[in-house]
């Protein structure tokens, strides 16, 4: 008898497997071809780049977050660097191209180590000791907030090299504007701003309305265009005859019977108008429908009345105007009143848009940001949204650091002060983590068409002669006090930044075997073949 082995089979025959090295290498791959991606989008000479999906639909955009969501991204190590930058942008709204930047470098530079044949479990360590390190280091170099200027150079800051470059002053003025309306101490809730694209004129032309601006016209063209002195009510349920709740036959038998049926049924909408008018309110929005009688008695006592508003909006006017939304009819009174200076239909071309302004102390306010096409409204929107999120984690944590890559080279310089305190070969790990901070001067100075291998010199010859803030100034193409000349950044967005990088570098570097199922496609294939040959 002839003792043959037998091939032991464990994975089914749709699964790849890659292990090792061959994993490592493939996923630090795939995160360094992301962070390339997204590369030379950073800073305020950072290029865009167009989306274009399968419908054909166009995104023109340098905002990290919308570039990596945006694409069809299928690797999985790839997936976790497009996570980060959520992260980043659900956290402080701003540093998306940074942190994914970070995380590709820091993943670049752990291979070095990997081919001197340094074990991923150190380089792990080296990375988390450098991590705790800097958020200490940045904590200490922070500066307070202490006026609405430093606000306000957030805000450009956060704009600069978007689309919104031209116009980030009356921008950066309208966003502190807005969360200094809004805040209520140290919190702010970002809900409380809307913001309104309307198409045509410049972004100079953007403003702040001291209330709310809705998608909505006036339910009839009799009622009146603009309203002085608003007293405004919000409903929440329809100004429409009730329908029956279950299936519901009505038999008639005369004409009188139906004439009555039907006049019971204005006269039910007539004391419904009457109950409204009686609080002495001139405006209604309504988050349903209104009933076309209905419409023509609120039309006739003067009534300005919107329907179908959504209710998140209904919401914001509420807590722009202090006026309570009703859901009874039987509910309202003049109590429950919000009040504005006025309400007015504009007409923008074929759209129109009802302005509520003059809201006494509002807790809700809208930007109405203008632009010539939708693309650009696009675009000025997500620069306004950045500028936003860098405002409030500002307020929220109360410190700054000087931006322009000034904050990465001095955490670089004293990691590698920090990394020769340690023995083994860790410090090794700390010292490509300072490295990977480096990236970021380095990649703003390529992205201006300036030598990085110069700047990067001049900066650290700088920062080792204890100028902290020495960054770089790319509106006057020089190194110098970046806090000074007003290039500010929250505190935040660096310590979220730093802290999400590390982590995904240090999760993808603990991989060592990578098993892709690939479903059962290539299974319903082969049967779809066989059933061919039947």
């Amino acid at each position: 008898m002839t003792d043959e082995k037998q091939p032991v089979y464990i994975l089914p025959e749709n699964v790849s497997r890659t292990l090792g090295k061959d994993a490592q290498r493939n996923n630090i791959l795939a995160a360094k071809i992301v962070a390339d991606i997204v590369k030379t989008t950073l800073g305020p000479k950072g290029m865009d780049k167009m989306l274009v999906d399968s419908s054909g639909n166009i995104i023109i955009t340098n905002d990290g977050v919308t570039i990596l969501e945006e694409m069809e991204v299928d690797h999985p190590a790839a997936k976790m660097m497009v996570e980060i930058a959520k992260t980043q942008e659900n956290e402080v709204g701003d540093g998306t191209t940074t942190a994914a930047l970070l995380a590709g470098k820091l993943l670049e530079n752990a291979e070095k180590l990997l081919d001197k044949k340094i074990h991923p479990t150190v380089i792990v360590k080296g990375y988390r000791m450098a991590t705790e390190k800097s958020l200490d280091i940045l904590n200490e170099i922070a500066m307070p907030v202490n006026d609405s200027q430093i606000l306000k150079s957030i805000a450009m800051t956060a704009m600069t090299g978007k689309g919104a470059e031209g116009s980030k002053e009356i921008l950066a003025d309208l966003i502190v504007n807005s969360v200094e309306q809004v805040a209520v101490g140290k919190e702010v809730d970002l809900n409380d701003i809307k913001i309104q694209k309307i198409k045509g004129e410049g972004i100079g032309e953007s403003e702040l309305i001291h209330g709310i601006v809705l998608d909505k016209d006036r339910a009839n063209i009799e009622m009146p265009q603009k309203i002085q002195g608003a007293k405004i009510l919000l409903v929440d349920f329809s100004l429409e005859v009730r329908n029956p709740e279950a299936e519901t036959r009505i038999s008639v038998s005369t004409p009188e019977q139906l004439e009555s049926f039907v006049s019971s049924e204005e006269r039910y909408l007539k004391r419904m108008t009457e109950k409204i008018i009686s609080t002495g309110a001139n405006v209604v929005f309504c988050q349903k429908g209104i009933d076309d009688v209905a419409q023509y008695y609120l039309a006739k006592a003067g009534i300005f009345a919107c329907r179908r508003v959504p209710k998140s909006d209904l919401e914001k006017i509420a807590r722009a105007t202090s006026g309570k939304i009703v859901s009874n009819l039987n509910d309202i009174s003049t109590e429950q009143l919000g009040a504005a200076a006025e309400v007015e239909e504009i007409k923008f071309g074929e759209d129109a848009l009802t302005y509520i302004r003059g809201c006494k102390n509002p807790k809700a306010v809208t930007i109405a940001i203008r632009g010539s096409t939708n693309h650009v409204l696009d675009e000025i929107e997500r620069a306004v949204k950045d500028g936003m999120g860098d405002v409030v984690a500002a307020i929220r944590n109360k410190k700054v650091v000087a931006g322009g890559g000034a904050v990465e080279m001095e955490l670089s310089k004293r990691l590698r002060i920090f990394a020769r305190t340690l023995g083994g070969r860790e410090q090794l790990a700390i010292d490509e983590f300072a490295a990977a901070l480096e990236s970021i001067p380095e990649t703003l100075a390529e992205n201006a068409g300036m030598d990085p291998i110069d700047i990067l010199t001049e900066l650290k010859k700088r920062h080792d002669l204890g100028m902290a803030n020495q960054g770089l100034n790319l509106f006057t193409d020089k190194i110098e006090d970046t806090f000074q000349a007003g290039i500010i950044e929250p505190l935040k967005v660096k310590t979220q930044a730093i802290s999400s990088a590390s982590e995904v570098a240090q999760m993808i570097l603990r991989i060592d075997d990578v098993l892709i199922s690939k479903g059962n496609a290539q299974a319903r294939m082969r049967g779809n073949a066989y059933e061919g040959l039947d």
